[in-house]
């Protein structure tokens, strides 16, 4: 079988064989390439190299065969053209924006995004004189129009928002961002390509924090950016893309990578500058759990469906219950229209506010504590007295948490085991 056979071949099939193709005599598993760099058979060679960088390996800050088989994997899964893998979700995003935006330009992001990328966004990008503009994923086509300027290059949004777990609408997202000429970026952590492909209604860039679902076991830091090769950044909005790039031979993006012009920009730009490259053992390990996540996100989606159809039950001790797979989600109707299931996260706001959240959180016995989501085991985290304890209460709200917010990962085990731990949890934190 080669490569271009095994791109034919359904999702379950391509996360096992997509990527790495063995031929004669080779290892079954993709091999890891314990190295950093590599030999050449003279100065020639190693000037070739440097002239045309994308057709050789030079070194693995920036590309290594291991690694480089998962890029390809998760283009395929994507329907992108190409792919790069990064050493943290948080870099993925980072390199994706800084790709487009220079100091002085802007970009418009939905509101309801991850609290990281969030800091990432108003923080430390407004140092590098990176302005975002943050806008109500729900409003209207033309309200979030008008929030674009002359000099904004993109538009950004969570397929499944951390932790509000409200739905994008890529479709509307794709519609504004292409009329107002710039790329959409959709960040599909919580979807994988199992639950949804954003490339197929409309987005320009996937990212995905790896460390997630994609991994699902807790074993790698990574992030991933793909390109689904299709917008046009010879619109006159993109300089960066269109002119010779004197730091490296003039090249021009659109003209001499046109296939690609996003990835191989942000490879030959930002991660020969930064480094921000993952190892070849933990690319490895990514590519093992990706042989299974097919199977995991089923049974993730099918056990949150349960946890969730139980919690709403429970509106003696609950506020609220947020799903998206429930029908009585306001997302619902989006889920079902771009997912093929909802993931395994909910959020569920405990009556009693900040001490009744806490009392759930230490009460669970099989559930984990622990500053993590989406893996293969359960998880709680307690947002208003851990990653936001800083926070007052009066302004939690405006972050989209509430006191008594309890994000709820819900892993691999026994549905009927995690119900009724939560039920005890449930039992005594509201005495």
């Amino acid at each position: 079988m080669t490569e271009q056979d095994a791109k034919k071949l359904h999702d379950e099939t391509k996360l096992i064989h997509s990527g790495y193709v063995p031929g004669n005599k080779d290892p079954r598993q993709v091999p890891i390439v314990q190295s950093t760099t590599y030999t050449f058979d003279s100065s020639d060679d190693i000037a070739a190299v440097f002239d045309e960088p994308t057709h050789a390996l030079i070194y693995s800050r920036f590309a290594n065969p291991t690694v480089m088989a998962v890029e390809s994997k998760i283009a395929d899964l994507e329907g992108g053209v190409a792919a790069m893998a990064t050493t943290s979700g948080q870099a993925a995003t980072a390199m994706a924006i800084m790709n487009l935006c220079s100091a002085g330009d802007s970009f418009v992001a939905s509101s309801e995004i991850y609290g990281g990328t969030s800091n990432l966004f108003s923080t430390t990008l407004k140092r590098f004189g990176i302005e975002v503009i943050y806008v109500d994923q729900d409003a209207s086509e033309e309200e979030i129009a008008a929030a674009f300027k002359p000099n904004t290059k993109a538009l950004f949004g969570e397929i499944i928002a951390n932790p509000a777990m409200s739905v994008l609408d890529v479709e509307k997202f794709a519609r504004i961002a292409h009329g107002q000429g710039v790329p959409l970026i959709v960040d599909s952590t919580f979807a994988t390509p199992v639950l949804c492909k954003p490339i197929e209604w409309g987005a320009d860039v996937v990212v995905h924090s790896t460390s997630k679902y994609l991994d699902g076991h807790a074993v790698q830091v990574g992030g991933m950016i793909v390109d689904a090769g299709t917008f046009d950044y010879a619109n006159g909005k993109f300089p960066d893309f269109t002119e010779p790039d004197e730091s490296y031979h003039g090249v021009v993006y659109t003209r001499d990578y046109a296939a690609a012009p996003f990835v191989i920009k942000a490879r030959m730009q930002l991660q020969r500058d930064f480094g921000a490259y993952p190892a070849a053992h933990s690319a490895f390990m990514l590519n093992v759990s990706l042989e299974s996540l097919d199977v995991r996100m089923r049974r993730h989606c099918e056990n949150a469906q349960k946890v969730a159809e139980y919690l709403v039950t429970r509106d003696d001790v609950l506020n609220e219950v947020r799903y998206p797979g429930l029908p009585s989600s306001p997302y619902h109707d989006l889920a079902e229209k771009y997912l093929d299931g909802a993931s395994g996260v909910l959020t569920i706001d405990v009556k009693g506010g900040r001490e009744a959240g806490v009392k759930f959180m230490d009460a669970l016995k099989v559930i984990s504590r622990q500053v993590h989501v989406a893996d293969a085991r359960s998880c709680v985290l307690h947002p208003a007295s851990t990653t936001h304890r800083q926070v007052p209460d009066d302004q939690l709200e405006s972050v989209g948490i509430t006191p008594g917010l309890v994000r709820i990962s819900v892993g691999l085990e026994n549905a009927d085991d995690l119900i009724a731990d939560i039920e005890q949890a449930l039992e005594k934190a509201t005495k």
